[in-house]
């Protein structure tokens, strides 16, 4: 899996932007293929932790919003979705934003 190429901080900006309006907290970027339900090979995916009062029709929203900010698909992973082996692993690919 490799970790994407992008401006971090255009990239710091936009989280940021999303951050403010949904509540979720973006920890940093995963490796591409670590979203499994996005399927484009430039998209970018982000490992987060949600906040109280985040559902999956704000998650979708976030993603939405950050893939249009950002010009290409967003997956995000939360923390709390994490089970066995991945909850291990893919915190140590984290690539801080």
């Amino acid at each position: 899996m490799n970790k994407p190429v992008i401006d971090r901080s255009a990239l710091r900006r936009h989280v940021s932007a999303v951050e403010e309006a949904y509540p979720l907290r973006i920890l940093g970027l995963l490796p591409r293929g670590s979203a499994a339900h996005v399927f484009s090979p430039d998209a970018v995916d982000f490992l987060a932790e949600k906040r109280e009062g985040l559902d999956l029709l704000g998650l979708s929203e976030a993603e939405v919003e950050l893939s249009n900010r950002l010009g290409r698909e967003v997956g995000i992973v939360l923390v709390s979705g994490l089970k066995g082996r991945q909850a291990d692993e893919l915190p140590k690919a984290l690539s801080p934003l």
